[in-house]
């Protein structure tokens, strides 16, 4: 996920500040292996596998079980912390998990980079198309896959630099 911060421990520290928030108000507990397994996701921006973060979880010496991990995805899932990228089977912190919305993920096929996005017209228009046909949806993330700016101005370089 695109990070806009100079300081990657702030802005993990500033997610689990907010996570803290939303489950106090939602009368939810963030226990510990709960808290550690968001902290993993928010690690490095990208998108986290959960085999990757029961390795990560049991570098310290404790074994973390995978029911374990997969519950506590489960529990930040229904907070609203963490997103699910169906494509890639893989997890990314919420950007901002205060405001109800629905995701739309920008994902770079070459660098790996996601961008969060929310448009109410593309779900409303998506939940229109699924009630004419009469389909319920379980789920509303969008999910585009292409370049980001920085991967698709690269490119564009490279290409006017082989046209010379």
């Amino acid at each position: 996920m695109s990070c806009a911060c100079h300081d990657h421990d702030q802005c993990i520290e500033a997610a689990l500040a907010r996570a803290e928030t939303i489950c106090q108000e939602a009368g939810a507990r963030l226990t510990p292996i709960r808290r550690r397994v968001l902290r993993e996701v928010w690690a490095n921006h990208e998108a986290t596998k959960a085999y990757d973060l029961i390795e990560r979880l049991s570098r310290h010496g404790e074994q973390v079980k995978p029911p374990t991990v997969y519950r506590a995805l489960d529990f930040l899932l229904a907070q609203g912390l963490i997103h699910r990228i169906e494509s890639l089977n893989a997890f990314i912190g919420c950007a901002h998990p205060q405001d109800p919305h629905h995701a739309i993920l920008l994902i770079c096929s070459q660098c790996g980079d996601i961008e969060e996005q929310s448009s109410e017209a593309v779900h409303s228009a998506l939940g229109d198309l699924a009630a004419r046909s009469g389909f319920t949806p379980r789920s509303e993330v969008v999910e585009l896959r292409g370049l980001c700016r920085a991967c698709r101005l690269e490119r564009e370089r490279r290409d006017s630099r082989d046209d010379h």
